[in-house]
């Protein structure tokens, strides 16, 4: 399990480890500098949200924008799953907070992190989130969430147990899409380490209200 790679500053946001700055100096393996690979509607869709949510042009939208219809495709999909789904946003964040963990995306991380604090999670969950499931920090809840986080990651399937410890807490349907938000950021984090995405650059204010807006209007 990877350790924490990021600590709390001062002013309550989350300052870059040494990890995360190495990463920053890695040359990514697709180009998506211009506005003729990546189009008006990518550019300033990844320059809108990196506003809302206090950062640089999100790298993950403009790499994606070179693949422009797959990149729409995609924003119909995590628009439905992460912003009208079942899950409260508290149990959504530290599902996401698991994966990035166990996947080692940094990128995941670095804006998770800041959603999460802004979802309700406290400082002490979001560092317990690269410990054990059964550390007393967790309700039973959210460890039935981290233990299916696990096994679907280290076994692509959960076990019968796992699943009764889901059906007391969590209806069919947030158990489907518990599932397909693992499952998601799975991919994600795949795309994000295979094509050496950087994270990106904080310059501002995470502002979760006017983030959810500009996802939510580009998400279908």
């Amino acid at each position: 399990m990877t350790e924490v790679q990021y600590r709390h500053g001062t002013t309550g946001g989350l300052r870059m480890s040494s990890r995360n700055e190495r990463l920053l100096q890695v040359d990514p393996r697709v180009r998506a500098d211009s506005r003729r690979s990546v189009g008006l509607f990518g550019k300033g869709l990844a320059w809108a949200a990196g506003r809302a949510v206090g950062t640089e042009p999100l790298q993950l939208f403009t790499t994606l924008a070179t693949h422009r219809p797959l990149f729409r495709g995609w924003l119909r999909f995590a628009g439905a799953l992460t912003l009208r789904g079942s899950l409260p946003k508290a149990d959504a964040e530290l599902v996401i907070l698991r994966v990035g963990e166990r996947c080692r995306c940094e990128y995941e991380l670095g804006h998770h992190r800041r959603i999460a604090a802004a979802s309700g999670l406290t400082r002490e969950q979001i560092d317990a989130t690269t410990g054990p499931a059964d550390d007393g920090i967790w309700t039973s809840r959210q460890r039935a969430l981290i233990h299916a986080v696990d096994e679907l990651h280290d076994a692509r399937d959960l076990s019968d147990a796992a699943l009764a410890e889901l059906r007391q807490r969590f209806s069919g349907r947030e158990v489907i899409e518990l599932c397909m938000l693992v499952g998601h950021y799975e991919m994600l984090a795949m795309t994000l380490n295979a094509l050496r995405v950087p994270p990106d650059r904080v310059r501002g204010r995470f502002l979760l209200g006017p983030a959810l807006r500009v996802i939510s209007r580009t998400g279908g």
